[in-house]
């Protein structure tokens, strides 16, 4: 895969393009964070990093724009920096970053985004990082600025036997794009769905989200920064 930093080209070859850590997180903190994001305010999930702080009060979604945003994602979503969090989930990180054996610098964490995925809600094809770092003028926080997303974060605090659908599915691209076939080269992420499983992956990475078929699905979601690569 590659990257565009500064007008320099990155290629990523990995060997492990994800490293997960099966049932970690107890039933009891899953459904704490379950009960907490509940109780506050949720958002229409927007995409790209202008959505990620447009204030829909201010200037709402036109028409277009909403019928584009379904088609591409449609969830709930409420943003938590609870410190509990982050102590809870950051040695899962720092763990995977080593094992995987990427190694990624990495120093801060944005905000954590908690997801409900109900009846017919998906997030389809995407990346989480950027073709630039973040910039002033653009952020809310200034532990943000100059850097870039490197690895992502997804925790299941639903049990995969409370839904149907709603699988996480990634597509490494490590193959020639006429020769896609999306039952050889798109897994479907089946280690995760077990209660308190959490999958760490680079943020580059393509993946994403299946309709939900029934029930509801529970996720939150952490995306840690560093400095661009050299």
């Amino acid at each position: 895969s590659i990257n565009i930093f500064n007008g320099t080209s990155l290629t990523m070859i990995f060997e492990h393009h994800y490293w997960y850590f099966k049932s970690v997180l107890t039933s009891r903190f899953c459904d704490e964070v379950i009960k907490y994001g509940l109780q506050q305010q949720e958002h229409t999930a927007l995409t790209g990093r202008e959505g990620r702080h447009r204030n829909l009060k201010e200037k709402p979604l036109t028409k277009e724009e909403t019928l584009h945003l379904k088609k591409k994602r449609s969830s709930n979503v409420v943003w938590l920096a609870e410190p509990w969090l982050y102590k809870e989930i950051h040695p899962y990180i720092h763990i995977a970053n080593k094992n995987a054996g990427w190694n990624f610098q990495w120093d801060f964490s944005e905000s954590c985004q908690f997801t409900k995925y109900k009846l017919n809600q998906h997030y389809d094809w995407h990346a989480d990082s950027w073709h630039e770092p973040y910039k002033s003028g653009k952020i809310k926080n200034n532990d943000l600025e100059g850097k870039i997303r490197k690895l992502s974060a997804t925790c299941q605090l639903s049990d995969g036997s409370e839904y149907k659908g709603g699988e996480l599915q990634f597509d490494f691209r490590n193959y020639d794009p006429h020769l896609r076939d999306e039952t050889k080269h798109c897994p479907v992420v089946k280690e995760i769905l077990p209660q308190g499983s959490i999958i760490v992956f680079p943020s580059e990475i393509w993946h994403r989200v299946k309709p939900v078929t029934k029930g509801v699905r529970y996720s939150l979601v952490m995306w840690n920064v560093g400095q661009p690569f050299k």
